[in-house]
């Protein structure tokens, strides 16, 4: 089985923005990629909209096209032609469509330099980013409804592995990242997020959704331990090749 005409666009793009998730989507079952290329290239859309510009209006029409474009999805209305927006609708359903509009609703915090309000903001940014993209891969692909909130709280771990690995560049361009920057914050964060951590049960035909975040827990572990290694950008990827080889052959996801 080869991937359809349709999708190969989503890969180049997912391949180019996310090597990573392309990665993890390569070591999935060949029908479960597919889907996966949609959804990550909307990812890589999204979230490359605020970056692309300097003017903060263009990065909201951006963020405002794929909305409506989401949106005409939701409502089973005639969909824009785009190379992500006509495979993305054979896959998601109307109820994925609002929550990943959800999604690029949350984006909008990385348009502006305001900090986030407090730390239920950074967690519902965190979820609303992260979450909803992964229980949409996961659901898509087949997950039970009673997982959800276990796929939750492992997008979380990954994303704030993520995003803790951006704080330098974040820092850089002038935004302000963290709720409590200090090292003693940092460390609660990290070990905050890492003990909601719930491994899900997953049908085999589901897990690669939870792939993008392996090694998650053992680098927040190591963010605890030495928190210093956020400002100094020095974490360590996550994704290490022999985690995914292992997902891959036998099914266990090593968060």
């Amino acid at each position: 089985m080869t991937l359809p005409d349709v999708v190969v666009p989503c890969a180049r793009i997912v391949e180019q923005g996310d090597p990573d998730r392309f990665r993890t989507v390569m070591a999935a079952p060949v029908s479960a990629r597919a889907v996966l290329f949609p959804l990550y290239a909307l990812n890589v859309e999204v979230a490359r909209a605020p970056w692309v510009t300097q003017e903060a209006m263009i990065a909201e029409m951006r963020l405002q096209w794929w909305s409506d474009a989401l949106e005409e999805i939701a409502d089973s209305n005639a969909v824009r032609k785009h190379e992500v927006t006509t495979p993305l609708a054979s896959v998601l359903t109307p109820v994925m469509a609002r929550r990943l509009d959800e999604a690029v609703a949350a984006r909008r915090w990385d348009v502006y330099r305001d900090p986030f309000e407090d730390e239920a903001h950074f967690d519902r940014y965190l979820d609303q980013t992260a979450g909803h993209l992964m229980w949409t891969a996961a659901e898509a692909l087949g997950a039970p409804a009673d997982q959800e909130d276990a796929v939750r709280s492992v997008a979380a771990a990954g994303a704030l592995v993520a995003f803790l690995r951006a704080v330098p560049k974040l820092e850089e361009a002038g935004r302000i990242p963290l709720v409590d920057g200090t090292h003693e914050g940092v460390a609660a964060l990290a070990r905050r997020i890492r003990m909601r951590l719930t491994p899900p049960r997953l049908p085999a035909g589901a897990r690669a959704a939870l792939w993008p975040a392996l090694g998650s827990s053992q680098i927040l572990k190591q963010i605890e331990r030495t928190p210093g290694i956020v400002a100094d950008g020095a974490i360590p990827a996550p994704l290490a090749p022999w985690r995914l080889s292992v997902a891959a052959l036998t099914g266990r996801a090593m968060l």
